[in-house]
């Protein structure tokens, strides 16, 4: 049998500059530290993605999912990824005046990628 040592209490210590605090000043605080531990992570999140996050994206745009890691395998290649796979399509459908399906498309067949670089001021790789 293990035996745990006891532990010191130091709960009463560790409050001490909280003790005086009103209710509505720990609501406050309370809400300022969350703040504080999330907001790096949707600062990650929104600066971030992957290629699994990316291939949802063209899912929901009506590609196929042999479409969509075509798609994305190709953004990558091409140094897009952070600008995002549906970004990268729906440039090009506006730059082109063209359906967003046409623009996967397209980009699929390896057209229009200096295009879509440059309008992101992206060195082309071609």
């Amino acid at each position: 049998m293990i035996k745990h040592k006891n532990r010191e209490d130091d709960y009463n210590s560790r409050r001490k500059h909280l003790e005086n605090l009103t209710d509505e000043e720990l609501k406050n605080r309370f809400w300022d530290l969350a703040e504080k531990a999330v907001t790096p992570l949707i600062d990650l999140a929104y600066k971030n993605t992957t290629p699994a996050i990316e291939r949802s994206v063209l899912l929901r745009m009506g590609f196929s999912s042999l479409e969509a890691k075509d798609l994305v395998d190709k953004v990558l290649n091409h140094g897009l990824i952070s600008k995002g796979a549906g970004h990268v399509v729906y440039r090009l459908a506006e730059l082109e005046k063209i359906s967003i399906r046409e623009s996967g498309l397209k980009l699929i067949n390896n057209q229009g990628w200096k295009k879509v670089q440059e309008s992101f001021g992206v060195a082309s790789n071609e």
